[in-house]
């Protein structure tokens, strides 16, 4: 591909497509209704930023949020974005606005690696919740308790969320791969009252055993009164061994009618965690009316879902995007669920069950896209794809920033035809900063554009604004989706993680840059920012180029201290048959050099076997730092291949 084709977008809407797209009707609404002229995104944009209460009013009205009462003040801040408060007033429930009533319908499918599936009509999916949920409120369950789940992503995890938001009380899970440390480091600190708990799952064609995991648990945290075992592995598992135990259909009460307390818009609904990598896991408390109102916005608007349509993003219960996912119910969308390992019973597993289930809207991870390209298996895709041509439509990717070679790789396999979203939030707003739209084109490695009601910006060290250079992504004001606080925190952790940097102005702690489209680049975390000879340079902006290279699996760049200066170490993964030579070495130096900058170049480059990652799936820069430097690393709990920090200790490579 050429430089001049590298410019040129990779995707432009078709203009049916497009007027019929929701954002284009959201537009025309806001123009007529505010008696404004909206022409364009820019306008749009710029309109949700100068009048925000006007704008999220009309979002709530488009996107037939269900309030049971509805608000006084839109949007009440006398001080810095830290003290701003929406809808005031309002009260509405969560649950029922993702299982408003529609005949029959379909409303969750879940697939595992084992081959099963089940389908649950909305109809079914009521009946379930209004049951779980009669049974919390026997078990003595109030508004503000909390509910914590350690499940695979399956059915009942969904239903025991919504059961939990149908009473008021607040929803916390984790995937049960877990270890034990890190489960009790999140759980202890929230002090739940009910415990959803799976017997096992399956990953790889292994099955792993959670039960005594679940004893210890349960056990450890005091105020835990009910364990509810899901039996996922054993039709009846042995749960003698779980004090307090029952199993997840005896807790409920069949044939109870659906009922949905009314709480105040700001009312906690979900406690999501940080990653826990630099200390104990941040719990971040999520309220009900900004999350659902910020979904809708992005489900709708930017993804362009509309009821029928089948979504699946790739997730386990631990990811911010599962919460986001279940918010698809709320438009109506047919849900897809799947539990197990993307890679079995072969490469090509994700992608046909995408193409048996029709699924229209596809969501992953760079990591995984990279897998598939660089195992080779485009025939393969290229045939899953091929069995449903006209269903799937867009591949969304967030995680990581997905590099530009992604980017050719997706084309080539799905078509050109499907809009690629690389999307870019995190769980501490449980929502996106940056993220697709269907009025936009796609340009090749750049997100199509800040999202609606988003002061996003990117400050230099001093705060102030730049464009097309690499800094500091912030939001200027207040929005939403924003976090209530952390638990138990008087709000000095809250203001020390996003508002210190720069005083009153959100720092999301992502390097990034916005483009002369107007759309934005990310660069990777700037508390992993490489400085040598005083130049700040992202992560990715050495990762992506190497990850271009068919020798590459994998890469992870750091810096290593020297002094009062730093040098950039590259550790690489090659490809099965490769070994990494002089040759190889200068390939890579070329790459980064051409595509990046000389300052770019790593002075080091050495092979592990493997790069250690969180159990989300995220590269932990900050654990190799402190491993090449002979520092303790933190909650090793929280990753998912520890063993593997110790190939990047004590290199006798880095002692010059």
């Amino acid at each position: 591909m050429s430089k001049a084709d590298k410019r040129a977008p990779l995707w432009c809407p078709d203009l049916r497509s497009a007027s019929q797209s929701h954002m284009y009707a959201f537009m025309q609404e806001c123009a007529n209704y505010h008696d404004r002229s909206l022409t364009d995104y820019a306008e749009l944009y710029d309109w949700s930023i100068t009048e925000p209460a006007e704008f999220w009013a009309s979002v709530a009205r488009y996107t037939q949020i269900q309030f049971d009462q509805t608000a006084s003040t839109i949007l009440n801040q006398s001080g810095d974005m830290q003290t701003a408060r929406w809808f005031e007033g309002a009260t509405l429930n969560f649950a029922a606005n993702l299982l408003a009533e529609d005949g029959s319908n379909t409303a969750l499918i879940f697939r595992d690696e084992r081959g099963r599936r089940r389908v649950l009509s909305r109809t079914d999916l009521v009946a379930q919740v209004a049951a779980l949920a009669a049974g919390m409120c026997r078990a003595g369950l109030q508004p503000g308790d909390r509910v914590a789940a350690m499940l695979p992503n399956c059915p009942e995890a969904v239903m025991a969320m919504l059961a939990a938001a149908s009473i008021g009380a607040v929803f916390s899970s984790c995937s049960p791969d877990f270890g034990e440390q890190a489960v009790t480091d999140r759980f202890g600190q929230i002090s739940p009252r009910v415990l959803f708990i799976c017997d096992g799952y399956s990953y790889a064609g292994k099955h792993i055993d959670c039960l005594a995991k679940a004893a210890s648990t349960a056990a450890v945290i005091p105020t835990i009164e009910h364990v509810i075992v899901v039996p996922f592995l054993d039709a009846e598992p042995d749960i003698g061994q779980i004090e307090g135990a029952c199993l997840f259909d005896d807790f409920g009460i069949s044939d109870s009618a659906p009922s949905y307390v009314s709480l105040p818009f700001n009312h906690p609904l979900y406690i999501v965690f940080s990653s826990g990598t630099t200390g104990k896991p941040k719990c971040i408390v999520h309220g009900a009316g900004g999350t659902l109102l910020q979904h809708k916005k992005e489900l709708m608007l930017h993804t362009d879902i509309h009821p029928g349509e089948v979504i699946f993003y790739f997730s386990t219960c631990g990811w911010m995007m599962w919460n986001w996912l279940l918010s698809a119910l709320a438009v109506k969308a047919m849900v897809v669920l799947y539990d197990g390992s993307p890679f079995y019973p072969d490469s090509s597993a994700l992608l046909h069950m995408a193409a048996e289930e029709e699924v229209t809207v596809f969501g992953t991870s760079p990591r995984y896209l990279t897998a598939l390209q660089k195992g080779n298996g485009t025939g393969i895709q290229k045939t899953a794809a091929a069995e449903s041509p006209s269903a799937l439509r867009t591949l969304l990717s967030t995680g990581a920033p997905l590099a530009p070679e992604s980017y050719d790789y997706i084309q080539a396999v799905f078509g050109k035809h499907i809009q690629i979203c690389s999307i870019s939030g995190g769980t501490d707003l449980i929502s996106c900063f940056a993220l697709g739209n269907p009025l936009l084109p796609v340009y090749r490695g750049e997100l199509q554009c800040r999202g609606l009601g988003m002061a996003v910006d990117v400050f230099d060290d001093h705060g102030e604004s730049l464009s097309c250079e690499v800094g500091e992504l912030v939001c200027t004001q207040a929005f939403p989706s924003m976090p209530l606080g952390f638990w138990n925190d008087k709000g000095d952790a809250y203001t020390a993680a996003y508002f210190q940097r720069f005083p009153g102005i959100w720092a999301h702690g992502d390097l990034a840059e916005l483009t002369t489209h107007d759309g934005l680049k990310i660069y990777g975390r700037s508390d992993a920012v490489l400085n040598p000879g005083g130049v700040r340079i992202g992560t990715a902006e050495v990762c992506e180029p190497v990850m271009g290279l068919t020798e590459i699996v994998d890469c992870i760049a750091v810096g290593q201290r020297q002094g009062a200066d730093s040098r950039i170490v590259l550790f690489v993964v090659v490809q099965s048959g490769c070994e990494l030579d002089v040759k190889l070495e200068q390939k890579i130096r070329d790459k980064v050099k051409a595509d990046s900058s000389p300052r770019h170049v790593p002075e080091k480059i050495l092979t592990v076997p493997e790069i250690p990652r969180t159990l989300s799936g995220k590269p932990v820069e900050l654990a190799v730092c402190a491993v090449i430097h002979g520092e303790p690393v933190e909650n090793i709990d929280v990753l998912a291949n520890p063993d593997v920090l110790e190939h990047f200790s004590n290199r006798p490579e880095l002692a010059d």
